[in-house]
């Protein structure tokens, strides 16, 4: 595949539509569909506290968390693949309807199990929009613009950093959390609409009618849904008062994901190897360390601080902010290697995560931990764009899709992971006298640890070297 000029979209032949006027209309399109994902969970993120005080689901708190990215895990590798086979329209309008209805779910689920499943429904109706989004933007734009539109991507989080914690929490203040997930409804069916009209254009950009090859993805999502129960089984094991329990899940969970996940992922992530592995390790440990303190921010200002939702919403989005931010930055620099930015970005993030621990005391001031979580969400920035190009760098042609749905599939492994491991720590705090104010500081220093971890791996990113001429 050569990418075609700036102002042109790399489309099938019977395509219509491919000016200037057009790739702008895209990349609108684009935006739009990351920014309900985000405009979502900025609000439910908000409301969630408050849920979990009114349904008595502080146990399920974590599973809430995790449920929505462990549904990711499955939609996003099911979603990469047929996009690549049937082409993006079809495939994000499906993701569109799931969402949605995931939404009715929540708004109208009468105790917590049945808000974690409308949350496990909206996982997975999301889990189709990101990996789209990257095929398109690797098909449609030109190498030397594909930086700028991650950014772009990104950006789609700003505005609803900024209006989604004030919705969510003053609609949960004023008419109740369920119109939180219920008003967000008729916004979902207005982005699929005005999304999907851009995408039509773009065919399938690996169709087969192979049956060898049919079988071989239907594995794959197989072996993805697989990966997603192990997962989910050491999740929820953790969460078990029964010592007994807690290890029988970690061995048999635990050794189903790795064993499947190996399957989906190249070689040597766990050992950060250098090139694509290392890339895709760094994203795991990136998301989960920002899990690690993003999601448990706001519980803390409910529980320590005792502020209203929107107080603690208000509190996560400087991170938000400077995420895109530093983002812009590094998508400026093209002179920096990768590797470097990585490391220094990991650096800053584990800094924001050191200034966010002041929290944990009831007299330190939120504005306080606004401004050092927005340091974290500077180093998240500096990150995120080089992973991003790095992984991409990595598609071939047909393959785009199936790239980008790992690229994700490694974000929400490290968003599930953090918040299941934080979500059972808060609920052994819960039942026992560990206390939350210890429990939400271990959530801290396991973000810490793995940025650290993140400094060391950085030294295997590398995008993939290209063909001379």
């Amino acid at each position: 595949m050569s990418h075609l000029d700036d102002d042109e979209v790399d489309a099938p032949p019977s395509s219509s539509g491919t000016g200037p006027g057009s790739l702008r209309l895209l990349t609108v399109g684009l935006v739009l569909g990351v920014t309900l994902v985000a405009f979502e969970t900025t609000a439910v993120i908000t409301a969630l506290p408050t849920i979990t005080d009114e349904l008595g689901g502080d146990t399920l708190y974590g599973v809430a968390l995790a449920a929505y990215t462990l549904a990711n895990m499955l939609s996003l590798v099911a979603a990469g693949r047929l996009a690549d086979r049937r082409g993006p329209t079809p495939i994000f309008l499906a993701a569109v309807t799931v969402f949605s209805f995931g939404l009715v779910v929540a708004a109208i689920a009468p105790s917590m199990p049945v808000v974690v499943l409308g949350r496990t429904l909206q996982g997975a109706g999301a889990g189709g929009f990101s990996p789209i989004a990257y095929q398109l933007v690797k098909r449609g734009y030109p190498e030397r613009r594909q930086p700028q539109m991650y950014v772009w991507l990104s950006a789609g989080w700003v505005l609803p950093s900024l209006v989604g914690p004030a919705f969510g929490g003053l609609v949960t203040d004023h008419l109740g959390w369920r119109w939180v997930f219920a008003g967000i409804v008729p916004i979902a069916l207005a982005v699929g609409a005005v999304s999907s009209s851009q995408m039509r254009r773009f065919g399938p950009s690996a169709p087969t009618d192979d049956p060898a090859v049919l079988a071989a993805d239907r594995r794959r999502m197989l072996t993805a849904g697989l990966g997603a129960s192990g997962v989910a089984i050491v999740v929820v094991g953790l969460r078990s008062a029964s010592p007994i329990v807690v290890a029988a899940s970690l061995v048999t969970g635990g050794a189903l994901a790795v064993r499947m996940l190996g399957r989906l992922l190249p070689n040597g992530v766990a050992r950060a190897r250098v090139g694509e592995p290392a890339v895709l390790a760094c994203r795991f440990l990136a998301t989960a360390t920002f899990m690690g303190v993003d999601g448990f921010i706001p519980l803390a200002a409910d529980r320590i601080h005792g502020v209203s939702p929107m107080a603690q919403g208000f509190t996560i989005i400087g991170a938000a902010l400077t995420w895109t931010g530093g983002q812009a930055l590094i998508a400026r620099r093209p002179d920096v290697r990768p590797r470097h930015a990585v490391r220094l970005g990991f650096a800053i993030l584990g800094l924001g995560a050191l200034l966010s621990t002041p929290v944990l005391w009831d007299a330190w001031p939120l504005w306080l931990t606004f401004i050092g979580w927005a340091v974290g969400g500077v180093g998240m920035g500096l990150l995120f764009n080089p992973t991003t190009v790095s992984a991409m760098s990595y598609a071939t042609e047909g393959s785009e899709g199936d790239t980008g749905g790992q690229l994700q599939l490694v974000d929400s492994l490290g968003f599930s992971l953090m918040g299941g491991v934080g979500g059972a720590i808060v609920a052994v705090a819960d039942r026992t006298s560990l206390g939350l104010t210890a429990a939400i500081g271990m959530c801290f220093a396991l973000a810490v640890t793995a940025s650290l971890v993140g400094v060391v791996a950085a030294r295997g990113v590398r995008p993939a070297m290209r063909p001379p001429g």
